[in-house]
């Protein structure tokens, strides 16, 4: 047999020394034995390295790695209509280029293979997860106006994202991503609902993140809560990628559970927001698929899914006053396995074994937080931070390893340097 592109030499795989070897974009073999004739590439973990499956970033918005920080501490709807969105509309396409490359090396080093993006200028998020080996879902921007049609802006950008898309990789996926209902009218909600269901595409939105959406949706749709709104427009479904979800009935998560949609949970951006908490505890309960999500730096302002699977576990226990809901496993699943089902399909990523999609990070294991090895799952989730992760791996090529990222060192000058021009715009 010929020698293997990849080998992870010594690795340990829940708490066992392993040889794993890739053969092209998959796992090849995970067991004692070295590849027989070599292979092209070895990273040697020396048998204190753990190797994991990788995070699967559920919702965010990528470019707005350079508005962390701009406008902290506000109401939702006071941040993006009088900070947000007016910063927004003065980004150029090569801003937000420059954003989306920032946000990639960002996510890597957090042990992050997949984004679920939403944002202007959509083409350039395929070329910054295509520059630096990523998994991408970009999609196609609806917001419109005051006419009831998508603005020129986001036509113009996701006309582009389809003639990108055209020559992008495998890794690149295109949804839809109307972002909100008060921001796409029911005609657009339906026209989108029909193509999606023409295109077998995503459809990715923000939904019921607030207690003041709700009630709006309410009042103007005969007291149909939002997935309620959505389900009768046929937008609740295996294909249905749902952000926040913040204040759910219980009929709301028994059509999720029952639709098999996907629910993605950004507890940071929630409790930063004060939007509400995620009752975790009952939507698990009740079948509902979730994965996690970062949200944008804007309101998070971190895009470590580290962080994020923390304070998962912590709000769901403060929501349902249980400390045993959100348990370190299931966050732990909903960060990896969930979401790369979500993101790759059932089967085919989120797990360390043969003929799956050879995504991974690696973990060092001799720092102080992890030094009490108890429970490995446990430590990742409460204790382990992004700098822990030394490679990463997606579709069988290194993304990272020795934690260096190719090509970094510029972006990180070239965004240094454009944040301080854009605080003067």
């Amino acid at each position: 047999m010929s020698m293997v592109d990849l080998w992870l030499k010594d690795v340990l795989l829940d708490g066992k020394p392993v040889q794993v070897t890739v053969r092209g974009n998959r796992f090849a073999s995970v067991g004692d034995a070295p590849p027989a004739e070599g292979a092209r590439h070895i990273i040697d973990g020396g048998g204190r390295t753990a190797i994991l499956p990788p995070f699967y970033n559920m919702h965010t918005h990528s470019a707005m790695t350079l508005l962390r920080g701009y406008a902290d501490d506000m109401e939702l709807f006071t941040w993006l209509s009088q900070h947000i969105w007016p910063l927004e509309a003065k980004l150029t396409a090569e801003d937000i280029l420059l954003g989306n490359r920032l946000a990639a090396i960002e996510m890597i080093h957090s042990g992050t293979v997949f984004c679920n993006d939403s944002y202007w200028q959509p083409a350039t998020m395929v070329d910054a997860a295509e520059e630096f080996g990523m998994r991408a879902a970009v999609g196609m921007l609806a917001i419109c106006g005051a006419d009831g049609e998508v603005l020129p802006a986001a036509r113009e950008g996701n006309e582009k994202l389809l003639e990108r898309a055209r020559s992008a990789s495998h890794r690149i996926e295109v949804t839809f991503s109307p972002h909100a209902i008060y921001t796409v009218p029911e005609k657009q909600l339906a026209k989108i609902a029909e193509e999606s269901r023409r295109g077998n595409l995503r459809v990715h939105i923000h939904v019921a993140e607030t207690a003041k959406e709700v009630a709006d949706c309410r009042e103007a749709h005969g007291g149909l809560s939002p997935v309620e709104y959505l389900d009768r427009l046929g937008l609740v479904g295996e294909k249905s990628i749902f952000a926040h979800c913040v204040h759910l009935s219980d009929r709301d998560i028994a059509i999720l559970a029952e639709r098999r949609a996907v629910i993605s949970h950004q507890p940071v951006s929630n409790m930063k927001l004060v939007s509400g908490m995620f009752r975790f505890k009952a939507a698990k309960e009740a079948g509902c698929r979730i994965a996690i999500g970062t949200d944008g730096c804007a309101s998070n302002n971190h895009l470590s899914m580290y962080d994020e699977m923390k304070v998962a576990a912590l709000s769901a226990k403060m929501q349902a006053q249980d400390p045993a809901a959100g348990s370190a496993a299931e966050i732990w699943d909903c960060a990896t396995r969930q979401g790369a089902e979500a993101a790759c399909g059932a089967g085919e990523a989120g797990e360390i074994a043969p003929g799956r999609l050879a995504d991974a990070q690696l973990i060092e294991l001799d720092r102080p937080e992890l030094i009490a090895d108890y429970h490995m799952v446990s430590n990742l989730v409460y204790a382990a931070h992004p700098d822990a992760v030394t490679a990463v791996i997606c579709d069988g090529r290194v993304l990272m390893e020795d934690r260096r990222i190719p090509g970094e060192e510029s972006v990180l000058a070239e965004a240094r340097a454009l944040c301080r021009e854009l605080g003067k715009r």
